[in-house]
């Protein structure tokens, strides 16, 4: 008996550190009226890269056929890249696609009459000024499908920061407003937290609606107009009104 009430008092008395130890969790509290501003801030840059998919489609009596004539024109098309000076790093295939062909007709089963072979990349061009001329280039190495462009900036960090303190600007100009409508004034921030941010496209203008190869002569010059993109942050910010 004496031994089972020792070991209950050395257990209890090793659970003393652990309850001790124990920090409480501090609770922020506030003598004012919480107010919970939601802001957007946006900051305007020029795209610097157009991302654009380009293609070739070929037709034939078999798949092999389909597949060896897609081969053949899809490389002088790379070839192409290459020599209007695209980087490895910026050319990488987005997909490759063979499937038979029918010809379909009323109370008669399918007929098959070829194959498509379709192969796309995924080109992007650093500088836009020449995406236009280099596209015209493709088209008369065999590319005849293009699609595109994704217009976007390369480094779009500084322009996020800016839009951040914009955001911040904007949510503490509210909140003085609210302040100044309630008789009370703008004390401390107590949160902050941030959404995401919106990445708009540009615009794309071309010239020249017909791209099957042998029309080059016939069609104007491709231009790619960058215009201006608006990237935004949205944050919400939390304000103490006193």
């Amino acid at each position: 008996m004496i031994r089972s009430i020792t070991m209950a008092s050395l257990l209890a008395l090793a659970a003393v550190p652990a309850i001790a130890g124990a920090q409480p969790v501090a609770v922020q509290t506030i003598s004012g009226t919480r107010l919970d501003i939601v802001a957007t801030g946006e900051a305007n840059r020029v795209p610097d890269m157009a991302i654009i998919s380009a293609g070739v489609v070929t037709r034939a009596s078999t798949a092999t056929q389909a597949l060896q004539q897609n081969a053949r024109q899809m490389e002088r098309v790379i070839a192409a890249l290459r020599r209007a000076g695209v980087a490895e790093r910026d050319i990488q295939t987005s997909s490759i696609n063979l499937h038979p062909d029918y010809r379909h007709r009323d109370n008669e089963p399918p007929i098959l009459t070829g194959y498509n072979a379709n192969n796309q990349v995924t080109v992007r061009f650093r500088d836009i000024a020449q995406s236009g001329r280099i596209l015209d280039a493709l088209v008369a190495e065999g590319a005849n499908q293009i699609n595109g462009p994704s217009l976007t900036i390369d480094k779009p960090e500084a322009a996020l920061d800016e839009a951040r303190r914009n955001a911040i600007t904007v949510a503490r100009a509210r909140a003085q407003l609210y302040a100044q409508a309630t008789g009370k004034r703008v004390g401390r921030i107590l949160a902050i937290s941030e959404g995401g941010g919106g990445f708009p496209r540009g615009e794309i203008v071309v010239t020249g609606s017909r791209i099957r190869r042998g029309e080059m002569g016939m069609a104007a010059d491709t231009s790619v107009i960058p215009g201006e993109q608006t990237l935004s942050v949205q944050i919400q910010v939390t304000f103490e009104l006193e």
